[in-house]
């Protein structure tokens, strides 16, 4: 018996011509073998499996029982095996596919930001329900990522997807290739252009004060809390809250006004949370709070008395603030947190300049930060997975993770510290971790390490492991974080702080085995 799989997509040809997925040892493959099969029709087929071949052989070994009435209530049952022969060959994707520049749609993903969280994000997301399996190639440009499809229908999939999960618009173009006049037929190349909002978690924003006035009249400076088909903004003084949908951004676009990479650690002196004004898991508070290390002698020495410096009031650092913030549930004394300085900051921005200075506070609080436990190089017991990168793509630098960070000429610790930040997002945020699959790391494997402080990281690429493809199209890489080690310090404190008690950690219930490692034979092992 001979029948022509397609290696890398593991395809077989059957017997009316058409190309089915079966992945080796499987029970598609197994009923196909089956029904090479003539006369089975006749007889009782009682038990069918695969015995174990070498993977070079070119050859499947099949044990069959069957079982038929010979005389009057007589049956004989027997055992034997069949031997197919496989020729190996390429299905009509596949030939296609081996060509260059073959693809007939393309989807242009863009997000104008400074840094590529989104994607990272995007790029989970994407892995989580399947849908890089119909994509030809992913390429990382400027601002985003290109998806080359074979077929128009996949890249409609991918748009609509997109469209759910964070707040985009489309425009679409088409350029003709080829046409025959006889037939009135002509051969088409399809574009999508899809644009994510640039406004991200944890980002600083001014509403447009018209815009503000149609959302219940909310104050012009709230924060980003969750981005998904639509941002969700927070008023932190008054725990109002309203959602942006990308039809009422695209009317009357704007811009974040500060980003995560001007938070500032700020530490918590007291604070007094009033439970009745409370809105899901936020709770409106009183807090003092003052830039972290502002009460710290610059003296490694000075005794406990100097720590506390009250009597220069003329400096900024030391200076005490009042404000508000929607953080009361889980801030106590003491604990470090991430906030905007507004009191020093200068702003592009003719809306902000309008604002009354009642109306703007000096500090706004926006998430808890844990600064002694990411201070120690502590392995995660989990790590993600990634699109993997394809070979010889121009411009790709060789060193980086996956699809994103992969461009050449980019500076590779700052995409190192957007790889951070977003492992950071994962591990505090459960709304995050909820759209991610999250593997267990093995205790082969080296261990993943948690980089230090953002500002002090070393940028260091990583190689991934190339896992085995879905269908047809991407790769999927392991990802292995960098094993880098950032020795940092405080000034004043020799002794090593303890870990903040209430660390996010993530539980062993929320981590997948990875199930496509479980295969059978030598392939399987790694």
């Amino acid at each position: 018996m001979e029948f022509t799989p397609a290696p890398p997509v593991h395809r077989v040809l059957c017997a009316d011509c058409a190309w089915t997925i079966a992945r080796p040892e499987s029970a598609e493959l197994l009923s196909i073998c089956l029904k090479k099969l003539k006369g089975l029709n006749k007889v009782r087929l009682t038990d069918a499996h695969f015995i174990w071949t070498e993977p070079h052989s070119k050859r499947l070994r099949v044990s069959l029982t069957i079982q038929k009435e010979v005389l009057t209530n007589t049956i004989l049952e027997q055992t034997f095996e069949i031997e197919y022969l496989v020729q190996h060959g390429q299905c009509p994707d596949c030939t296609k596919l081996a060509a260059k520049n073959t693809w007939n749609s393309l989807v242009q993903v863009r997000q104008k930001v400074p840094h590529k969280r989104t994607f990272l994000y995007l790029e989970q997301l994407i892995l989580k329900h399947n849908v890089q399996k119909d994509t030809i190639s992913v390429k990382e440009v400027k601002d985003g990522l290109d998806f080359f499809y074979s077929s128009r229908s996949h890249a409609i999939k991918m748009v609509e997807f997109l469209q759910g999960v964070v707040p985009v618009r489309m425009k679409s173009s088409e350029q003709i290739i080829s046409s025959d006049t006889h037939s009135n037929t002509a051969n088409f190349k399809f574009t999508y252009s899809v644009e994510i909002i640039p406004i991200c978690k944890d980002d600083l924003v001014l509403i447009p004060p018209k815009q503000a006035k149609s959302l219940s009249n909310i104050s012009p400076l709230t924060i980003c809390t969750r981005v998904g088909n639509s941002v969700h903004l927070i008023d932190p003084s008054t725990l109002q809250s309203c959602d942006i949908t990308s039809n009422i951004y695209w009317r009357t676009p704007f811009d974040s006004l500060a980003t995560v990479t001007d938070l500032l650690e700020f530490t918590i002196l007291d604070i007094e949370p009033d439970h009745r004004r409370s809105k899901g898991k936020y709770v409106m508070a009183d807090a003092q709070v003052a830039l972290a290390g502002a009460f710290r002698s610059s003296s490694g020495t000075a005794d406990d008395d100097e720590m506390m410096d009250f009597d220069a009031p003329s400096s900024s650092t030391n200076q005490i603030y009042h404000t508000r913030t929607h953080l009361g549930a889980i801030l106590q004394p003491g604990d470090t947190v991430m906030g905007y300085h507004l009191t020093n900051t200068n702003f592009n921005s003719s809306d902000f300049a309008l604002l009354e200075p009642s109306r703007i506070p000096d500090i706004i609080l926006v998430k808890k930060a844990y600064p002694n436990r990411r201070k120690k190089s502590k392995a995660r017991a989990w790590r993600l997975r990634s699109i993997s990168k394809e070979a010889g793509e121009e411009g790709e630098t060789g060193n980086a993770r996956g699809v994103v960070g992969r461009l050449g000429g980019r500076d590779q610790r700052k995409v190192d510290e957007d790889y951070e930040l977003f492992l950071r997002d994962i591990e505090e945020d459960p709304e995050i971790r909820a759209g991610v699959n999250l593997y267990k790391v093995k205790a082969q494997q080296d261990d993943v390490k948690m980089v230090g402080p953002v500002e002090s990281g070393a940028g260091g690429g990583s190689k991934g492991k190339r896992k085995k493809r879905a269908q047809f199209a991407m790769d999927v890489d392991e990802k292995e974080e960098p094993e880098e080690v950032v020795q940092t310090s405080i000034a004043g404190m020799e002794e090593e702080a303890e870990d903040e008690p209430d660390f996010p950690e993530i539980s062993l219930d929320e981590l997948l085995e990875d199930f496509d490692e479980m295969t059978l034979g030598p392939d399987g092992q790694e």
